[in-house]
């Protein structure tokens, strides 16, 4: 059977389910009785399974994950429409209703935005003109009760258009759920009231104050899921680089600009055509992991635990390669994707900073060290290229760097140096023109730069892993770039092969600080006495540098270490002590 006929056979068992109800109602003497609703359900969970049956088949053939979602929710869709009206015609024997007894049943929510992964909730608004009556009560009870003994998780209100505009100026969650609206049964006019209304009486004026109302709900969903991007075993709903930040971003974009598509932000300014592609390949990626994870473990499981990442991996096409395993291949590409929605997210909050829709963050280490300026522009003291734009580091001009492509490590050094943030321009920047960076990996001013930014006394891994968010490390030292994203299916390690390197230099130079000698005393101690401190960070930097290769990946790193170290500006004998530590 052709895809497109499947898509036609799911609609169609929904189609025949509005005949076989039909039927039955005229057959049954008491249509409120005991059997009908007994025969109600028994039809509904039929339907039911043979249609999320054929999405997951469908799904396991073409591999499309937004598409699978958008067939799932148009099921719903069908199968709620039939539900009301089987509920007016057949309970409440109300052909042609009042007024009064008006309604619209509205999805809301990730339901609103027609998409659902297998095990998703249903969020559903009953709308009403005024208060509840007995045929629009009779319209709600036959559907929540119907979907909920057919094992459906439904989350409801049922509301007048006064109460949902009150709530939503109170509640930013009621407020995003109603920004997510669409009309699947019932009055369009009173659909369209709400929206209309939403637009004028809560959207208006109001940006600001809900684009800091997502960002802070998104830090916090951060904190409680873990607040790194490369956890082995990640949550790929509400995960840091996970669909729930991407869908943020979309919610920012429809609240500003009223936009309907994605395709839409393009228009608003929020990104460009190359960053358009990558948010959808990025949204397709996700719906089709959470798509097969649910179908897979047969409930709403988010986490990517390491029971199921080897049959996720094998669902969805992935196979092993020389050096790595078709699971590390898999959840490579999925914090390639998560890296990627980092990157948009800081596009957007760049452009939302310059149209003063979000504000700048506070200044206080920036006063401290160049005194109380109260301009948002100012220079630095002996940088002359650079300025500092509300308090985060910046070139001068776009064309600082492409004259001199060494300032895109320069600038790193610079932030190191002065302990002063990037600003997102400048990475999104140094994104875009990732390609100047390559004739300059031998040059000797830009390897003092990285080695001095990579042996810093206060925070190396801040800076790093600014460099590694960017693209910008894996650009300038490719070894390090095809470890990027990187994981290793054992229980040993916690974090992608990359993040755990950033790390190792981050607890080095806590311990070198002081910082950890009351959690490691020895440690603590021994490192006054090392005579060579950049031999030991460029070592650790390198230590896992050559995982994912078929040889051993110690022998392997020694040999990296071997070209690497010369070119970073070390001498001889530090070269041979980093290759030797590496090895050994």
């Amino acid at each position: 059977m052709s895809p497109q006929s499947r898509t036609g056979t799911m609609l169609a068992d929904v189609t025949g389910l509005r005949r076989d109800l039909d039927i039955l109602a005229a057959s049954e003497g008491d249509v409120r009785g005991s059997g009908l609703k007994a025969a109600l359900k028994s039809h509904v969970k039929l339907v039911l399974r043979t249609a999320r049956e054929a999405a997951e088949e469908r799904l396991m053939r073409d591999g499309q994950g937004r598409a699978c979602a958008e067939r799932l929710s148009a099921l719903e869709d069908e199968l709620i429409r039939v539900l009301a009206d089987f509920a007016v015609r057949h309970i409440a024997g109300a052909e042609n209703p009042s007024t009064s007894e008006r309604m619209a049943i509205v999805a809301v929510g990730g339901y609103g935005r027609g998409t659902l992964a297998p095990g998703s909730d249903i969020d559903l608004l009953f709308l009403l003109p005024y208060k509840q009556t007995g045929v629009t009560e009779t319209v709600v009870e036959t559907v929540l009760y119907t979907l909920w003994d057919c094992g459906q998780k439904v989350g409801h209100a049922t509301r007048s258009i006064d109460e949902c505009i009150r709530l939503a100026r109170s509640d930013f969650t009621i407020r995003t759920a109603i920004l997510e609206a669409r009309l699947v049964w019932g009055e369009s006019e009173l659909f369209d009231q709400l929206v209309k209304r939403f637009d004028a009486e809560v959207a208006f004026g109001t940006g600001p104050e809900f684009v800091a109302a997502k960002l802070a709900e998104r830090e916090e969903r951060h904190r409680k899921s873990g607040q790194s991007r490369y956890l082995v075993e990640p949550n790929v709903k509400d995960g840091k680089g996970g669909q729930r930040d991407l869908q943020t971003l979309y919610w920012i974009g429809k609240y500003l600009y009223r936009v309907r598509r994605t395709e839409d932000l393009v228009t608003a300014g929020m990104i460009d055509a190359s960053e358009l592609s990558r948010f959808r390949k990025c949204e397709e990626f996700q719906w089709r992991v959470r798509c097969h994870l649910h179908f897979l473990s047969g409930r709403a499981e988010e986490r990517l635990s390491f029971d199921v990442q080897r049959a996720l991996a094998q669902r969805m096409g992935f196979v092993a390669r020389a050096g790595q395993k078709d699971v590390e291949r898999f959840m490579k590409q999925y914090f390639l994707v998560a890296k990627a929605v980092g990157d948009l997210t800081r596009i957007f909050a760049a452009t939302l900073e310059a149209r003063h829709l979000k504000p700048a963050p506070l200044l206080s280490r920036i006063v401290e060290r160049f005194g109380r300026r109260t301009r948002a522009t100012t220079s630095v003291p002996g940088y002359p290229d650079y300025r500092l734009l509300n308090g985060r580091l910046t070139f001068r001009s776009d064309d600082v760097p492409q004259k001199d492509p060494v300032h895109f490590i320069r600038m790193f050094a610079a932030s190191s140096t002065l302990g002063v943030p990037l600003h997102p321009d400048t990475l999104t920047l140094s994104t875009r023109l990732l390609r100047l960076i390559d004739p300059i990996r031998q040059n000797p001013e830009a390897n003092r730069l990285f080695l001095e930014v990579l042996c810093a006394r206060q925070d190396p891994e801040t800076t790093l892993r600014t460099m590694n968010e960017s693209g910008v490390l894996g650009r300038f030292i490719p070894d390090f770039g095809k470890i990027v994203a990187m994981m290793q299916f054992n229980m040993y390690h916690h974090y992608t092969v990359d993040e755990h390197l950033l790390r190792c230099i981050g607890i080095l130079a806590a311990i070198e600080s002081g910082r950890l000698k009351e959690d490691h005393p020895l440690a603590a101690d021994l490192i006054r006495s090392i005579s060579n401190r950049r031999a030991l960070y460029v070592a650790l930097f390198l230590h896992d540098v050559a995982k994912g290769r078929p040889e051993d990946h110690s022998l392997a790193g020694a040999e990296l270490a071997s070209r690497l170290c010369p070119r970073f500006g070390l001498t001889p004998a530090e070269t041979e002590t980093v290759v030797w530590l590496v090895k050994e």
